[in-house]
């Protein structure tokens, strides 16, 4: 199977790169970070070109600023200019609420389907993405049930039949903590804080979810 990964930057995308590419009989063979003018695309953009490097697979680029006028518009605090992102603590990293606060309109839909256009145009047969259960108990185009969806509609929507894989599906954070060290990883490798700062806030969820040690 040869795969294209979506990579964020994160530690998510990174170990599912990873898994993937562990397997006999599995190739990454391209990358695809998409940038709609989020808060953290610059530090997440420099992780991801880190991380292709790694993989030794070449980083497409996609430009999606209208996907972050539709965000802005939306109301999603991972736009500048959206309001206060929200903070958790690491018992309570986010629930519902904050999910709502920062979701982006069908980000996850467009990011795959447009990795899927990628994966036809160089003969891969996979998008690889690095979903997991504990963000799809309140982000649902994390889940299970998206995966497959995903599959369904890129068996119609694609000549070649691309399929979407994660082999994070079932991990929670933890245990992407624990793959990410077995596989030789250490938390500079990532990006996966919602700010653009220099350093990661610590705060958000995403910082509070993906950090190596709480």
């Amino acid at each position: 199977m040869r795969g294209v990964v979506l990579l964020s930057g994160g530690l998510d995308s990174g170990v599912a790169a990873a898994l993937f590419a562990a397997h006999s009989g599995q190739q990454l063979v391209a990358a695809v970070f998409c940038d709609y003018g989020q808060r953290a695309a610059q530090p997440e953009h420099a992780a991801a070109t880190r991380l292709a490097q790694r993989f030794g697979v070449p980083l497409t680029v996609l430009a999606l600023p209208w996907l972050g006028t539709l965000a802005r518009a939306a109301g999603s605090a991972l736009l500048a200019g959206g309001g206060e992102l929200p903070r958790g603590t690491a018992a309570r990293p986010g629930d519902a609420a904050s999910a709502a606060r920062v979701w982006v309109p069908a980000r996850n839909a467009l990011f795959v389907a447009a990795a899927a256009a990628v994966a036809e145009s160089c003969g891969a047969d996979a998008v690889v993405a690095g979903f997991n259960r504990e963000e799809a108990a309140t982000f649902p185009d994390n889940s299970a049930e998206f995966v497959a969806a995903a599959t369904a509609l890129l068996r119609l929507g694609t000549r070649s039949g691309v399929r979407v894989v994660s082999p994070t599906l079932a991990f929670d954070k933890p245990q992407i903590q624990a793959a990410a060290l077995r596989l030789g990883f250490t938390a500079a490798d990532f990006w996966s804080c919602y700010e653009g700062g220099a350093q990661p806030c610590g705060t958000c969820e995403s910082c509070l979810r993906s950090r190596f040690a709480r």
